[in-house]
């Protein structure tokens, strides 16, 4: 897994850089506790937009929910970007949006896949889940002041193959994950995929700042999964049952249950059932 081709070290990935502003700061770590704790810390002492924190390893990786993150060392792009946006606070959802799209446009560019997106923070490979994001902001009155985009991808991972030994990953995880090595059946090159989703990241961001371009909303919508599918959405109340039937352009999830009330939901746990 530490092969050069496999480096993440600046002197690697700096050279493969297209971007104006992200990934500059770069900062890299064999081993960290979180890459977005990590950014949080710099963003506290100052740091600029643009700044980018990657680990080979997490021993304390989570993503929604508390959940922990399962990533080897030296498997998987784990990465935490940090941004100074000064957005309203109830268009905050709009950075993941960014750092969904470039996830997955980049990754296209990279590897010639085409993952799609599971609201609010998932991308999947068909139905296997390839990664997740985890956006942490903070607000000054109304308005967003920074924000953190972490970014967990299986990159050069063995799910298909029911690997064994230390290494495994848990079965819950072999059962549902998916990686790019597995689906290429080919190691990838982490640093090539690193540099092209920061382009596309980029290249929304920009968008969303200067309110120009394809429209954020539209695009996002096209690559979500979850749209058209009955779900079961998961909240602090109980569950939801419904169809997904559209996203505001704010972010939030639009349900239509059984009675014909359509819900907008700002945050749960979505599971996806079938196509309509």
């Amino acid at each position: 897994m530490y092969s050069e081709s496999n480096n993440l070290a600046p002197e690697r990935v700096l050279p493969l850089l297209a971007t104006h502003r992200l990934g500059r700061p770069y900062l890299f770590f064999e081993r960290v506790g979180s890459t977005n704790d990590v950014a949080l810390s710099y963003a506290s002492d100052g740091a600029p937009e643009g700044l980018l924190v990657v680990a080979d390893e997490q021993t304390a990786g989570r993503g929604r929910l508390d959940r922990q993150w399962w990533a080897p060392p030296g498997s998987s792009l784990l990465m935490s970007l940090l941004l100074r946006p000064r957005l309203p606070a109830g268009r905050a959802m709009q950075l993941t949006m960014c750092l969904g799209l470039g996830a997955v446009e980049g990754i296209e560019a990279a590897t010639g896949l085409r993952p799609s997106l599971k609201w609010p923070n998932d991308l999947l490979l068909g139905d296997r889940k390839l990664g997740g994001m985890l956006s942490e902001v903070s607000t000054d009155g109304p308005e967003v002041t920074c924000a953190v985009l972490g970014l967990g991808l299986n990159v050069n991972l063995a799910f298909k193959a029911g690997e064994s030994g230390p290494t495994a990953p848990p079965a819950d995880v072999a059962a549902t994950a998916a990686s790019l090595s597995d689906a290429l059946g080919a190691p990838v090159d982490r640093a090539t995929v690193l540099a092209n989703i920061l382009l596309r990241c980029e290249f929304w961001i920009d968008a969303l700042y200067g309110a120009h371009g394809p429209a954020l909303h539209d695009e996002w919508a096209k690559r979500l999964d979850t749209l058209g599918r009955a779900v079961t959405v998961t909240l602090d109340g109980g569950a939801l049952n419904g169809c997904a039937v559209g996203v505001t352009p704010e972010g939030a999830l639009r349900v239509e249950s059984g009675d014909g009330q359509v819900h907008t939901i700002w945050s749960g746990d979505v599971a996806a059932l079938r196509a309509f």
